[in-house]
């Protein structure tokens, strides 16, 4: 039989985010939604919130490591 091997997921809240990316509060939601004045500021690749509650949202740690690892990729091909 296969062993699996299954990772926890964790979410980790927007302050976080915050720390891990050095993005601002405000650059963060730039990133997520696309702004017609400000083309550049939306990021397809970025990873999207989940909800944790009514009015809190979180975001799946591994994913924001991985686009944080695929931005130090791009800039280092640059």
């Amino acid at each position: 039989m296969a062993v699996q091997i299954q990772t926890a997921l964790t979410i980790i809240r927007r302050k976080q985010v915050e720390a891990r990316t050095g993005l601002s509060r405000s650059s963060i939601y730039a990133r997520l939604r696309h702004n017609p004045k400000r083309p550049g500021d939306y990021d397809p690749t970025f990873p999207k919130p989940v909800s944790v509650g009514a009015k809190a949202v979180g975001w799946i740690e591994s994913e924001v490591e991985a686009w944080i690892v695929a931005q130090i990729q791009k800039s280092r091909k640059a």
